[in-house]
């Protein structure tokens, strides 16, 4: 018995072409596109992030940020917002920029806070350059948002850059 289902899936594999497949609206399996299989993957790991204790699994939420800005050709800062137990409430994409800046503005990181009832951020923004060592100006807008926040009883946990499948982080840097 063992042997006839692994040669049906064998057999299957080959005929697959090592596709995998999606059900179109009429029912019919199709190869997936590239792009269908990138959404798809950043939604399993978007629902891993969600809820989940993030001091004990850092490496799903540095997979989630490689996967959902590491290859963007412009600047994007967004905000993943936790509870009191550090579980993930959200990610929020706030604001997108050009190849080398984007503007943030700490009103709006804080009004999302508040609204989300978070009492902790990660502050997360991507450099499509690859570089990923933080410039003076991520430093300052990191130490002016956890300024603002702070005035609202948020702390800002740590402040992530991504730059291809690098990710630094401000707090193992002591940046914070």
């Amino acid at each position: 018995m063992a042997h006839d289902l692994l040669s049906s899936l064998d057999s299957f594999v080959s005929v697959a072409s090592f596709s995998l497949l999606v059900r179109d609206v009429a029912g019919a399996c199709r190869p997936a596109e590239a792009d269908e299989v990138l959404a798809a993957a950043q939604r399993v790991l978007a629902g891993r992030v969600r809820g989940s204790d993030v001091l004990n699994s850092p490496a799903v939420v540095r997979d989630f940020l490689r996967a959902r800005l590491g290859a963007l050709p412009h600047e994007i800062f967004a905000v993943v917002h936790l509870d009191a137990q550090h579980r993930v409430i959200d990610y929020v994409e706030m604001f997108r920029g050009t190849v080398t800046q984007t503007s943030v503005y700490p009103r709006e990181v804080v009004k999302d806070a508040l609204r989300l009832n978070s009492s902790t951020l990660l502050l997360v923004h991507c450099h499509p350059s690859g570089c990923v060592e933080p410039s003076r100006a991520d430093e300052h807008l990191t130490q002016m948002l956890k300024q603002a926040a702070a005035l609202v009883d948020v702390q800002v946990l740590d402040h992530l850059i991504v730059a291809g499948a690098d990710v630094l982080s401000f707090a193992e840097r002591g940046l914070l």
